[in-house]
């Protein structure tokens, strides 16, 4: 049995499905089902017995101190998290109140927890803790990429959050022995990503015939992981990770985001052509960058392959096509997400450049 905070956000649930169908170990998922988590995106568990879900926060000490003693998880895996940057310069106190907070109370339930085990489980036990790269801060265009010793320097409410919650997960390793394990992902993407992110934003106001909203010039680097590729990686640094050490998980794909949005449209003129012949492309519209927007993130990767053996399977290539084909056969999925919350953040969030 394992315990899982954030399961049924984007990662996180794509993590649960993922290590259901590859593992007899039952799942115990603790989700606050925030505008992000979707319990639509674990309807295929639903008869499951091995997946016992419960809503509730991380940070609520008395619910995970029950849950921990009732259901005895050899590991905790930690993705629950506020993580959307522009969500966070609207309103930064979530993301304090989840991201650092939440994280302290986590580890302090844990530790109560651990610290009572018998001395075998004790050893055998596991607290892994899913961040971001975005806590390196950001790279010049010569910059080589982020590796695990880079120092940190975050530039957004969120970033600052998520570091934070890597320094308390540190320490208290550090001063308490509690065992942990922490990676730091470059940017996800695939199936059951919320909407409001640039590859799921992009295809689905493509196909709705919306402005496709491009911060600043677009020429923003990011490096893209495919979700899947990262749950293995989490599975394999769970399994064998050095305690108190720190694997950075990045797909080898640095893109600027204009070059992802054309991709996407090509696909899309490819898989689902427009009834006038036009490419979704003349549907790209600049936007007024965002404040303290980071120009790159890249991510090295080479320890977790040295010290593990794990790299990523797909391809930007594979990645990306398998991803819109999704969209385009989950449309259910896609309506039922974007409800009335949704709408008013993205006319929010772009100003009136979004319909």
């Amino acid at each position: 049995m394992i315990l899982v905070t954030g399961g049924a956000g984007f990662i996180g649930s794509n993590f649960v499905l993922d290590w259901l169908a590859q593992s007899g170990e039952a799942i115990v998922n603790l989700d606050k089902l925030t505008y992000a988590g979707n319990l639509e995106n674990l309807a295929s568990l639903q008869d499951n017995p091995n997946h016992i879900f419960v809503q509730g926060d991380l940070g609520d000490s008395a619910l995970v101190a029950q849950l921990l003693a009732q259901h005895r998880p050899r590991a905790v895996v930690n993705f629950a998290a506020e993580s959307h940057v522009d969500r966070s310069i609207h309103g930064p106190e979530d993301f304090i109140q989840t991201n650092i907070v939440g994280t302290f109370r986590l580890l302090e339930a844990v530790r109560a927890y651990w610290l009572a085990l018998p001395e075998a489980d004790k050893t055998a036990f596991r607290f892994l803790h899913v961040s971001t790269d975005e806590v390196y801060g950001s790279l010049t265009k010569d910059d080589p990429p982020f590796a695990e010793d880079n120092r940190y320097e975050p530039n957004s409410p969120y970033s600052a959050s998520k570091a934070a919650s890597d320094h308390l997960v540190r320490a208290w390793h550090h001063t308490y022995g509690l065992p942990v394990v922490t990676t730091n992902c470059s940017n996800n993407y695939g199936p059951y990503h919320f909407p409001e992110k640039l590859i799921p934003l992009m295809i689905v106001n493509a196909l709705a015939g919306k402005p496709l909203p491009v911060y600043g010039d677009g020429q923003q680097i990011r490096d893209w992981l495919y979700v899947k590729d990262h749950c293995s990686a989490i599975r394999r640094v769970l399994e064998a990770g050095t305690l108190g050490e720190t694997y950075n998980i990045g797909g080898w794909n640095e893109k600027p985001n204009l070059e992802i949005v054309h991709t996407v449209c090509a696909l899309l003129d490819e898989l689902r052509p427009k009834a006038d012949g036009s490419s979704y492309a003349t549907q790209i519209t600049y936007v007024t960058d965002r404040p303290g927007h980071d120009r790159r993130y890249a991510i090295d990767a080479r320890k977790i392959e040295r010290e593990l053996g794990w790299k990523p399977a797909e391809t930007f290539e594979t990645g990306i096509r398998k991803t819109v084909e999704w969209y385009l056969a989950n449309s259910d999925w896609v309506a039922h997400v974007q409800n009335g919350s949704y709408r008013d953040w993205v006319s929010k969030q772009y100003a009136g450049s979004v319909a």
